[in-house]
């Protein structure tokens, strides 16, 4: 295949996000055709409901939404998405809007504290009156307002979070996910393993919440029942510690040759440097909402980081390589004029574009119905929909039964520059 690079983004635990590749699958990890939405990607809504009617935060000229994002906090390099986020729809209103109607994103810092987040998506929803609420990160953050917004039936679209549970349409309707799940990723990279290191004697570190358990999770589906005897050692890390140093001096004593690290940027910035420290030599597996290389790589070390494995959704911004690229083109040429304040090598903002170009197709289909009933739908008709920031092959497709975007990665091996991908796009399904 030709040479591409592809990007993860953000976000666990509350994070996540982010720009290479998390799957985002629940246990059988197969996707539901047979649910889709009757409207086609590119269609409209066909009702004659005046647009707007009845839904808070649209007006004639106006489409108001919200977002909570850890501006602030230990998170705080997640926090170029909302940026990045308010960057594209500049670009979007500038060109006259949705049919018109300006997008107005009202984001608020959190500090990635799950109680913020409550408050800020409460004062969105009963004093700003936004119509939905759209890529807020973090996987405890999103987790603490969920139940409210599915009661409340505001659209809780695109979060910044790979956990496997926003793909659970029967339970949230309301709720929906972006990136590939964590647990999908996972059950890639042991299959992976199981085929190319059969003989791989695995260590995890891991968070200790949603974050970190679906990644576990996903490694137990991909090694099956040989999960205990190839995982030989895991050890967590809670969100408030100094340092995962303890950690992987144990892992390291166990005799692993094989690293998984499920960790937010600032821990797997401290794993690498760690690793490297120790003069071990693992072959390390890294979470893909922990390889911006201007936020994780360049701290721990570019010397450091080389030989990393990852997956990936989105190309990397970082790749000589695609410097023609047409879609990295487009993307850099966006970057340079709507977000010059930013770095456009930072994976976050490939990530920050990528998903409000899919939430801007959603409300493109959405038609003359802006309603809240009406934005969920579509968001769930997405069909063969390929951002172009994504490695070829890689397409965004949802269903009423299907709450999960992407199920496709491509993994790839940072070479001191940029994430080298190789081998063929794989699927969890």
């Amino acid at each position: 295949m030709s040479k591409q690079n592809w990007l993860v983004v953000p976000t666990p635990r509350t994070l996540t996000a982010l720009t290479l590749i998390s799957l985002g699958l629940v246990a059988g990890c197969k996707k539901e055709d047979a649910g889709k939405a009757a409207t086609p990607s590119g269609g409209s809504a066909t009702s004659d409901k005046p647009a707007g009617k009845d839904t808070p935060g649209v007006t004639a000229t106006e489409i108001k939404i919200g977002q909570s994002m850890p501006y602030s906090g230990p998170a705080s390099a997640y926090g170029t998405i909302g940026k990045g986020d308010q960057a594209y729809f500049k670009m979007v209103n500038a060109k006259g809007g949705i049919k018109g109607r300006k997008i107005n994103l009202i984001s608020l810092d959190d500090g990635y504290a799950p109680p913020k987040a409550v408050e800020n998506t409460r004062k969105l929803v009963e004093s700003d009156g936004v119509a939905f609420i759209f890529n807020s990160l973090g996987t405890a953050n999103v987790t603490a307002v969920q139940q409210y917004l599915n009661d409340k039936k505001v659209p809780q679209l695109f979060v910044a979070t790979g956990a496997d549970k926003w793909a659970n349409p029967e339970k949230f309707p309301w709720t929906m996910g972006w990136q590939p799940s964590y647990r999908v990723e996972a059950t890639i990279y042991a299959r992976y393993l199981k085929q190319e290191k059969p003989a791989a004697k695995v260590c995890v570190i891991y968070q200790n919440d949603d974050f970190g358990k679906d990644y576990l999770a996903g490694l137990q589906d991909g090694f099956g029942a040989d999960y205990a005897k190839v995982v030989i050692k895991t050890a967590s890390y809670e969100v408030s510690d100094p340092t995962v140093d303890s950690q992987l001096v144990t892992l390291q004593g166990a005799g692993c040759d094989t690293l998984v690290t499920a960790a937010t940027p600032k821990f797997a910035a401290q794993t690498i440097r760690k690793i490297f420290d120790l003069g071990w030599k693992p072959f390390h597996i890294l979470s893909n909402v922990s390889v911006s290389i201007t936020s994780v790589l360049k701290p721990a070390g570019l010397d450091k980081s080389v030989g990393i494995i990852t997956g990936a959704y989105l190309k990397d911004p970082n790749d000589p390589a695609l410097a023609s690229d047409p879609g990295m083109v487009e993307f850099r040429a966006w970057a340079k004029e709507w977000a010059p304040e930013l770095d456009a090598n930072d994976a976050n903002l490939l990530f920050a574009y990528s998903v409000s170009m899919t939430i801007t197709k959603v409300l493109e289909q959405c038609g003359d119905d802006l309603s809240r009933e009406n934005i969920m739908k579509q968001a769930a008709s997405l069909t063969k929909f390929a951002v172009p920031t994504a490695p070829a092959g890689i397409e965004i497709n949802t269903g009423a039964t299907d709450f999960r975007p992407f199920s496709q990665m491509q993994l790839a091996k940072f070479n001191g520059t940029s994430f080298e991908p190789f081998g063929a796009v794989l699927s969890a399904d």
